[in-house]
């Protein structure tokens, strides 16, 4: 951000100026390649740090609640709506006033203030630390899953004896020295079993523990929904870009000396959202507790799916209302690229109010979903594949907006999506994106129909507690029981 804050306000840094009478869209007066590479250069450091701070920082939320203390487990059924809460109450605030301010009295301000409350919130955290539960770091997941993917593939042809127990595990005790749980074998993805598999050859790269094992099969049973979650983010990613479009042929005006700046109407999505978050934990969990006696009222998948539904909802409300749009710009033979369609943009509203609403099921399901199921010791890396969503979500909407665009300009087409939206046909890409968006909702239904959840992991604690503790007859049977429920 001080980057950024400077691009904009160093001459040297900012491109030549086009002069006060002459529109952003029209001026051709390049930037240099300094300016251009700083400005890049910045972002790129933005995308890496938000790649590192935001799976750690959800996944660090998390776990300042003690799951054996009942009051803070009940909390913590919570914590990610309001976590994701705080984000939009962020990007509300970002989408409001800053925009106004970078609008209305210059980029330098308007880069300058969050510049000011990162270094403010880097303090309170810093401030903060001493007092976090923090969880001691026991190797990156990464090379323990490339371990048990190498061991499997280098003893491929090995046979996986029926018998569970002959395959390779470490003592209970082992695990206890290091504040770790036993996870039990089971059946899915047997392949993995042939990393356990004994032979003469003990490295950590041709044998792993059956917990090892496990882990990796745990991280592996989730790619089906990270791949399932990726066309919503595309369709999120249509309420920044082309909605933002949409909305600027339209006229904005709110009274006679007020009109409502394009990137401002991103801030109907993060309202409805705020408001969808209350009513869901405050009123809709607590009522569906009642009938269903799930904790979180309904599961996290029955979740996901409503919010899948919505964003079919979505494309087709945008669809109808884009084809409105195109209608009253041809019935005024409105055909120019920088000229008002004589329509309200708050046409528009439910098309954004929706994308709020379904960001409230989707984006809190996914990212509760991921840290919940993933093994104690990837919570981190469990939560990533919530960020991985979003960014493959938005480069495959740029990737098939530019595709689309291509293929529909082919044997002298006009195409569909032009840089001239009151010449285009955004009604067809919208269309199109309803479909995509319901064949992906059915192939969420097939995969959320073969999905098991680990079983609660505080209760498997408690009862190894339990057994460490002498009330158990036999160390055998001190195991973490985490297989299907």
């Amino acid at each position: 951000m001080c980057l950024l804050t400077l691009t904009v306000s160093l001459p040297t840094l900012k491109p030549p100026s086009c002069g006060h009478e002459v529109k952003a869209v029209d001026c051709n007066k390049p930037a240099s390649s300094l300016q251009v590479g700083i400005f890049y250069f910045a972002l790129y450091i933005i995308a890496i740090g938000t790649g590192g701070t935001k799976p750690n920082i959800s996944t660090m939320g998390a776990e300042q609640f003690d799951d054996f203390e009942p009051k803070e487990r009940f909390h913590k059924l919570s914590f990610f709506n309001w976590w994701m809460f705080s984000i939009f109450f962020g990007t509300l605030f970002s989408n409001t006033f800053l925009i106004y301010i970078q609008d209305n009295v210059g980029w330098s301000l308007g880069y300058g203030l969050p510049t000011i409350g990162l270094l403010i919130s880097v303090l309170v955290f810093l401030v903060g630390t001493p007092f976090y539960r923090h969880k001691l770091p026991s190797g990156s997941p990464i090379i323990k899953i490339t371990k048990v993917f190498v061991a499997a593939v280098s003893k491929w042809k090995v046979t996986v004896p029926n018998d569970p127990k002959e395959l390779h595990e470490l003592r209970l005790e082992e695990y206890a020295k290091n504040g770790k749980y036993r996870i039990e074998y089971t059946p899915s993805l047997r392949f993995l079993d042939k990393a356990a598999v004994k032979t003469r050859a003990a490295s950590p790269w041709m044998l792993c523990p059956v917990t090892q094992v496990e882990e990796t099969k745990q991280m592996m049973k989730m790619l089906p929904i990270l791949i399932a979650t990726i066309i919503p983010s595309v369709i999120t990613a249509q309420s920044n870009t082309l909605f933002i479009k949409q909305g600027a042929t339209l006229n904005r005006s709110m009274g006679p000396h007020f009109e409502i700046p394009p990137a401002c109407l991103q801030a109907f999505v993060t309202i409805f959202m705020l408001i969808s978050i209350v009513i869901y934990d405050r009123f809709f969990v607590p009522t569906v507790r009642r009938y269903t006696k799930n904790p979180r009222g309904i599961s996290l998948l029955q979740r996901l799916g409503i919010g899948l539904t919505l964003h079919v909802i979505i494309m087709v409300t945008a669809c109808l209302a884009e084809r409105k749009r195109l209608k009253i710009a041809r019935e005024n033979q409105i055909f120019g690229k920088s000229d008002t369609v004589p329509l309200t943009v708050f046409i528009l509203l439910p098309q954004f109010g929706l994308v709020g609403i379904a960001d409230a099921f989707v984006e809190v399901a996914k990212l509760e979903l991921f840290y919940d199921q993933a093994p104690e010791s990837m919570k981190s890396l469990g939560t990533s594949y919530f960020t991985s969503t979003l960014g493959i979500g938005n480069f495959l909407s740029s990737f098939l907006l530019k595709t689309v665009a291509d293929i529909t300009k082919r044997h002298g087409h006009k195409g569909w999506i032009l840089d001239n939206l009151n010449a285009s046909h955004l009604d067809y890409y919208y269309a199109f994106l309803a479909i995509l968006s319901f064949l992906n909702f059915f192939f969420f239904l097939l995969i959320a129909k073969h999905f098991v959840y680990n079983v609660d992991v505080t209760e498997s604690r408690r009862g190894i507690a339990m057994e460490t503790s002498g009330k158990a007859s036999s160390q055998d049977n001190e195991v973490l029981k985490t297989g299907p429920s």
